[in-house]
């Protein structure tokens, strides 16, 4: 995929395609990431890229359940799940959350495919602290709305963290992962030797 999100046919199409297209560029931060790189927290802030793949692919994976009107983990268990949904834990490899990425995003293709109507109300979950309290009801189209924001977000975090650990930036980390040749704008990110 190019860095840019080709021309749509239609609203579903779109709001899939520009969710695919932030999904790809955090994805695109972890290229050539060895695990350990992938649990480095560089800034000040505990993120680390491998923690954010992990944690945007719980997050879409959560909302479709929202989506679909499944039961909610109890409190606790959601607060426990949340403090460690943004890292990558020793058992966790950097492949294993990325493959996992991969197949939420592939229910999320066939969950949207499932549903006629983007208006179709999703009723907002009652007595969780972060959803409001006076709103009834998003949409299906509101939430895709919301799971490109998320992505997007973080797929700017993941950047800073990559840059901060070796220096790969996202177009020469992008011109790598898709095998773009070397030209006069672009050098394709190479690994550095230690």
């Amino acid at each position: 995929m190019a860095g840019n999100v080709p021309p749509v046919a239609d609203e579903r199409d779109g709001l899939l395609r520009f969710l695919e297209q932030q999904r790809h560029v955090l994805k695109v931060a972890a290229h050539g990431l060895t695990d350990d790189q992938a649990r480095l927290t560089p800034t000040k802030s505990a993120l680390s890229v491998g923690g954010l793949v992990k944690h945007v692919a719980s997050t879409e994976d959560g909302w479709l359940d929202i989506l679909l009107q499944r039961p909610q983990k109890p409190f606790d268990e959601a607060m426990a799940d949340y403090r460690s949904g943004y890292r990558l834990g020793p058992e966790e490899t950097l492949e294993s959350v990325l493959k996992r990425y991969d197949e939420v995003a592939a229910r999320t293709a066939e969950v949207i495919a499932g549903i006629d109507d983007l208006g179709r109300p999703v009723p907002v979950p009652k007595g969780v602290p972060w959803y409001p309290q006076d709103v009834e009801a998003w949409s299906v189209r509101w939430v895709l709305l919301h799971l490109i924001e998320e992505t997007a977000r973080h797929a700017g975090h993941a950047d800073i963290i990559r840059e901060h650990i070796d220096g790969g930036t996202a177009i020469p980390l992008m011109a790598a992962a898709e095998g773009w040749p070397e030209n006069g704008w672009i050098k394709p990110w190479t690994p550095q030797p230690a």
